[in-house]
């Protein structure tokens, strides 16, 4: 893989390409180049580049897997990439076109295609619907950008595994990694969503956009399960195959099942010189070793794989987070651990002197493997938006852990063919009761994989490898309170600005204190004010208050009124978070749903028109657990309404405590109350929150009893009070 960057329309275009390609130059150790109005230049290093003084500008660092070529590539148009086409070959046959690599290739085919079509190349949606039809024959990975004719055009895989970050806020500029604009004086910087192509005009400074059509869960396969087994395996097969390097490479092993199944394939299948391969392993140094290492070593033994096992002590973790914390630019505990298992394996298999390694990200996501599908009400549905959203979770985390390593990932369960194909699955050939990714598992055992290492149960990379456990020993010892603020001290810039969808009830008051701990700048509360009590989308119980709150935290409100009619309110709903956007810089949204995908699709959807990402930290979450949780960190709040059997106007009005929780437990077992209310049974009004600075004390009430099982509480006049009055 490789870096790019691009300084349009401004002055000094070339320092700044000098010192991003800097930024990036581990991405690519066997060149550099820059292209301009003209010209281009290349050399081995960044530093050796002499740019002219000119104010539009495209850089390059050149990683090289498929015969040597410089770029930027200039011909009709200027363009430079990171990339590797599978079919690339194919293509150039299928299309007549003499290119030396899948680089070569990807322009001389936008360039025929351009010609062929007629295209008015002076109108860039035209442009950009061929480039979109162009990349729709791709299977592979890629971001690269586009400069012809006054106009500059910038592009990535549709699932997002190559990254391309940009900003408008002087002229226009991206990168493969935020670091290198923030290291150019950027600050509004956005990550490009992968169903987009921008278009940007130098002279104007007008910027469109194309939407490029995402994968679908409809119509469902049709056939049986074994059927479909066999199909699973033929594309995956296929996946491995046509990402099989002309050199020896590594494999991302943890001794699971979708690591496991694809080392047993890779053995399978590349029985050919050049196709050697090892597995890597790392974990923590410790009395007992990591369970990935224990189990890693068995499967290893039993199917006759290399193993390479790379263990750390506890000093070493501290000086390994020094340099993963500032490269994956986030605090995020969880990402933080996976970082750390994947740098450590790569930094073993650089010894090695490995470049490409092959990884199971994406199994989990495409075959319902979390813990959190067990509670899922729509399976097909959420494993769409886990891949949807794959991206802003996992990608860029392992694309900059292992260019720094200069290694290049290799996914492919991730395979654009795969993904299409299993999004389409029946959600009962994915999980059931008792297990998960049941498709998957029954591949496994199609190879041959003996039933212990298939029927193995998830354990999350940061635990297996138990680099969680050395993060919190490492946070002890230091004396710091959480496992956040321990990994501040290595990068103390908040991950992202988001905004709140914050309805004054218990789990959007949740949602942000979660976001708050894992270092997420709030920037502004987002509250709808509908006039149909009765709206699809918002609560309404005591909305009004939310101001309230938003003073108890010191943190600004925006207020948007709506009529509440189904799906017209969410117009109104768009204008609030691109008011919150617009005033305060917001770069996602955090929502509070816990098991609605008719919020949650819609706020999703939104989201992405704006260039917004979305954060739903309680999605899916143990109902009890959450309100167990939530008295145990210090909220309090009371029902502003109830509506359902088994409550009444008791509940409304009062303190929620523990006694009321093992009532609600006792409900559920008994009727199927949902526990934290998540089927309307009740809505909620915080009080007070570890994130107020002062509680609110309601002085003035009114109980309003619509029947026996239904009462709201309208609240008539609270205060905000300091935290030390009783």
């Amino acid at each position: 893989m490789c870096g790019i960057n691009g300084f349009f329309n401004r002055e000094n275009a070339s320092e700044l390409t000098l010192r991003a390609l800097n930024i990036l130059a581990d991405r690519g150790k066997d060149g550099a180049g820059a292209a301009g109005n003209g010209w281009v230049e290349y050399e081995n290093i960044p530093e050796k580049l002499h740019l002219p003084h000119e104010s539009n500008i495209i850089g390059h660092t050149l990683h090289s897997m498929v015969n040597f070529t410089r770029q930027p590539l200039v011909y009709e148009g200027i363009f430079a990439s990171n990339c590797e086409i599978y079919n690339w070959k194919e293509l150039t046959e299928n299309f007549h076109i003499d290119a030396s690599n899948d680089s070569d290739m990807l322009v001389k085919l936008i360039e025929k295609r351009l010609h062929d079509g007629n295209v008015n190349t002076n109108e860039s949606a035209a442009v950009m619907q061929n480039i979109s039809e162009t990349l729709e024959m791709l299977r592979g990975v890629y971001a690269f950008v586009y400069w012809r004719e006054g106009v500059v055009y910038i592009a990535r895989d549709i699932i997002g595994l190559k990254p391309l970050w940009y900003s408008l806020l002087e002229g226009f500029a991206f990168s493969s990694e935020k670091k290198a604009l923030k290291a150019t004086g950027y600050t509004d910087i956005k990550e490009l969503n992968p169903r987009e192509i921008i278009s940007y005009d130098i002279k104007s400074g007008t910027v469109n956009r194309y939407t490029r059509n995402f994968f679908s869960i409809a119509p469902q396969h049709e056939g049986t399960f074994e059927q479909i087994v066999e199909q699973v395996q033929h594309l995956l097969e296929n996946a491995v195959t046509i990402r099989f390097p002309d050199e020896p490479f590594g494999i991302l092993f943890s001794g699971g099942l979708d690591s496991t199944i694809l080392a047993y394939m890779c053995k399978k299948l590349g029985k050919i010189p050049g196709k050697d391969f090892k597995c890597y392993s790392a974990g923590l140094k410790d009395v007992q070793n990591p369970p990935d290492i224990e189990y890693a070593r068995k499967v290893a033994e039993i199917l006759g794989l290399e193993l390479v096992v790379y263990q750390i002590g506890l000093e070493q973790v501290e000086e390994y987070l020094k340099t993963v914390v500032p490269l994956v630019e986030d605090t995020n505990v969880p990402k933080v651990g996976v970082a750390l298992t994947m740098y450590t394996a790569c930094k073993a298999a650089k010894e090695d002197g490995i470049r490409v390694m092959f990884s199971g990200s994406g199994a989990d996501e495409l075959f319902a493997g979390y813990d959190r599908h067990k509670r899922s009400t729509d399976i097909s549905r959420d494993c769409y938006a886990d891949i949807l959203k794959i991206y802003e979770k996992n990608t860029y985390r392992d694309d900059v852990v292992s260019m720094y390593n200069n290694i290049e990932i290799r996914v492919p369960y991730l395979d654009k063919k795969f993904v299409e194909y299993g999004l389409r699955i029946p959600p009962q050939f994915k999980i059931n009761d008792t297990e998960n990714k049941l498709i998957l598992r029954k591949v496994g055992e199609r190879l041959g994989i003996p039933a212990e290492f298939t029927k193995r149960k998830k354990q999350a990379a940061q635990y297996g490898s138990r680099f969680d456990k050395a993060i919190d020993k490492l946070t002890r010892r230091a004396g710091y309170e959480t496992k956040t603020d321990y990994l501040k001290q290595f990068y103390d810039y908040p991950n992202l600005k988001l905004g709140v969808l914050f309805s004054s009830g218990k789990d959007s008051n949740y949602a942000m204190y979660i976001m708050q701990q894992q270092n997420y700048a709030i920037e502004c509360l987002i509250t709808i004010k509908s006039i149909n009590p009765d709206s699809y989308m918002f609560h309404t119980p005591n909305i009004g208050l939310a101001q309230l709150q938003a003073e108890a935290m010191g943190i600004p409100l925006i207020e948007q009124i709506t009529q509440g009619e189904k799906e017209s309110e969410l117009e109104d709903l768009k204008k609030a978070i691109l008011r919150a956007k617009q005033e305060f810089g917001i770069e996602g949204v955090v929502t509070g749903a816990l098991y609605s995908n008719y919020q949650r699709e819609r706020i999703e959807r939104i989201c992405d028109e704006l260039g917004l990402k979305v954060f739903s930290p309680l999605w899916h979450i143990d109902q009890e657990k959450e309100m167990r949780q939530l008295l145990a960190l210090g909220f309090r709040f009371i029902f502003s309404s109830v509506a359902a059997y088994g409550l009444n106007n008791k509940w409304v009005g009062r303190m929620i405590t523990e006694n009321d929780i093992e009532r609600l437990v006792k409900l559920n077992e008994k009727i199927g109350l949902n526990i934290a209310g998540e089927g309307g049974e009740f809505e909620s009004f915080v009080l007070d929150a570890p994130m107020y600075k002062k509680k609110i004390e309601i002085r003035e009430f009114e109980v309003i009893e619509l029947d026996e099982y239904t009462a709201k509480v309208a609240i008539t006049d609270a205060v905000l009070v300091d935290k030390a009055e009783e």
